[in-house]
């Protein structure tokens, strides 16, 4: 069965987040009150972006850059979009980039929250975009969820396994290309946690990220990026690991 999840048992520790201190991006609008809003948090797993931007019918709304691997906002749980049919545009703005812009209109639902992948290459990125289903926990663990958006050229991207280093055991199996799974719950209290990207239903190691910690009662992405048959360079297939709220 596809994306089949272990859940993992109930009772757990807590301990602190220790996150990567980012700069919040000037162009985020404050705002307390999401419930006449749509609220997006955009993951780039694009390879080769270097200088994208993100236009909202026609407004920037992006402040810095973002490349391959980058999170808008870098802070926060999104950026404000009145509701209804938006018109969305990413775009490298330096005259002499080979990047193709990427257009596209989404219906925006007010007091929704969503999770928009941007993957592929520069030279045909495209887009993914998912209401997010998330649940805060009421005990100390978290949630997870895992997104497989490592592209792998005319070939099919293989399916793969989400394991933990720290608990031994495989969290997310036979993830799929563009597949991103469920939120499932995981605990928060697990010191120093690692994971590995596997081929599915085997030992083979594809990237890996370590001395992740987690932050009770808040829900997380896990996602394969990069070449995936790149093992080296800025294109390199890794893991990136961020928060949904």
């Amino acid at each position: 069965m596809n994306n089949l999840f272990k859940y993992i048992g109930a009772s757990f520790l807590v301990f602190a987040f220790a996150s990567c201190e980012k700069s919040f991006d000037e162009k985020t609008e404050l705002n307390n009150d999401f419930s006449n809003k749509s609220i997006v948090q955009v993951f780039l797993a694009t390879v080769g972006a270097s200088r994208n931007y993100i236009y909202v019918d026609g407004k920037q709304v992006t402040g810095a850059l973002i490349s391959s691997g980058g999170l808008f906002p870098a802070t926060g749980i999104g950026f404000q979009l009145q509701p209804g049919l938006r018109q969305f545009l990413v775009r490298d703005t330096l005259s002499t980039s080979t990047q193709l812009p990427l257009g596209f209109g989404e219906e925006f639902a007010a007091g929704k929250r969503y999770s928009l992948f941007l993957y592929d290459t520069i030279n045909a990125m495209k887009y993914k975009i998912l209401p997010l289903q998330e649940i805060t926990p009421v005990d100390s663990t978290i949630r997870i969820r895992f997104a497989n958006f490592a592209y792998n050229g005319t070939a099919a991207t293989p399916s793969v396994d989400l394991f933990s280093v720290v608990r031994n055991e495989v969290i997310a199996s036979n993830v799929g290309y563009t597949a991103v799974t469920d939120f499932v719950p995981y605990p928060s209290e697990v010191s120093g946690e690692g994971f590995q990207v596997r081929l599915a239903g085997t030992t083979t190691v594809l990237a890996t990220i370590s001395n992740i910690s987690f932050t009770r009662q808040r829900s997380y992405t896990v996602a394969y990026r990069g070449s995936h048959r790149a093992t080296s360079g800025t294109s390199a297939r890794a893991i990136s690991v961020f928060a949904n709220n």
